[in-house]
């Protein structure tokens, strides 16, 4: 049975307007998003604001402009995250995150936008930023980037740094994003390709099944290119993968654009209502994977 899904990742504006780094292409709006979420077959999803960190801010939204679009658009929007910085407050590894933390929280933010600042994931900034998200159950998603070269926390191949964090705040849920963490999925990846859209079948299992064995606090955000394409490698084992670790998967798009539909990776949708009609995956999983995961970690963090 083909049950509503939830999107734990998704990007949008309260007014028209164009990417200021590619004017062709256009910010989707809350109705843009409800568009496309009846095609997906999506009955809600987590709003995640950028800007706080200068590496990806191209599109600022203020606390109060996200408060106010989330109102305004319930029956799309069902949820937000806050962006903060880990530099922000004084810039300093020893800034207290929680009063600021929790006023958000009070004010309905469920968790922690996504970390997008070029900074190594176990900077002593980062190590005391996660302290406090965990101090006041605030869930974190992270995007995986280049050092030095464009946005998002940096760490090593097969993700050393990662490892650290979740074992030091093991209470704290993690959501994993972005071509640097989806190509772990196999273990074919190498420092030239890590940051690469990968295909091919897959022979060995990567770093992400690692990680999802030892640490029940990291959870995999299917969202975007990188997830999907991840995806698609090795069916066989993607199946194997999506029951195995059922409880720890989420459905997330990671739209932007007013134009993502047209996007490949719209097809993870598709590739999921597919994957439980044929049998590759048990219903358990499926919704899950679509809902039910998503539903837990907004309410434990009510």
């Amino acid at each position: 049975m083909i049950v509503k899904k939830i999107d734990m990742h998704m990007h949008c504006s309260d007014i028209d307007e164009y990417n200021v780094t590619n004017k062709s292409i256009h910010f989707a709006t809350p109705l843009d998003v409800r568009k496309m979420y009846d095609i997906l077959g999506v009955e809600k999803g987590l709003v995640l604001p950028g800007g706080a960190s200068p590496e990806c801010g191209t599109n600022a939204m203020s606390t109060r402009e996200v408060r106010e679009m989330v109102k305004k658009n319930p029956q799309t929007i069902g949820w937000w995250y806050v962006s903060v910085d880990p530099r922000n407050i004084k810039n300093s590894p020893e800034s207290d995150f929680t009063p600021l933390l929790m006023h958000y929280k009070s004010q309905g933010a469920r968790g922690i936008s996504e970390l997008t600042a070029n900074m190594n994931l176990d900077d002593p900034k980062m190590l005391n930023f996660f302290h406090h998200c965990e101090k006041c159950n605030m869930p974190v998603i992270l995007h995986f980037g280049k050092s030095g070269t464009g946005y998002g926390v940096v760490d090593d191949l097969h993700l050393p740094r990662l490892d650290k964090v979740l074992t030091m705040f093991p209470n704290l849920t993690i959501m994993g994003h972005s071509m640097a963490f989806w190509s772990e999925f196999g273990s074919d990846v190498t420092d030239e390709n890590r940051y690469d859209y990968l295909s091919g079948p897959i022979f060995k299992p990567g770093a992400v099944f690692y990680l999802m064995k030892k640490h029940r606090n990291l959870v995999a955000d299917l969202s975007a290119m990188s997830g999907y394409s991840a995806m698609l490698r090795s069916p066989e084992l993607t199946y194997g993968f999506l029951e195995e670790f059922a409880d720890s998967i989420i459905y997330a798009t990671d739209i932007a654009a007013s134009n993502w539909i047209d996007m490949p990776q719209a097809k993870l949708s598709q590739f999921l209502d597919e994957a439980v009609q044929n049998k590759r995956i048990s219903q358990g999983t499926y919704e899950k994977i679509c809902r039910k995961n998503a539903l837990r970690i907004l309410e434990e963090n009510n």
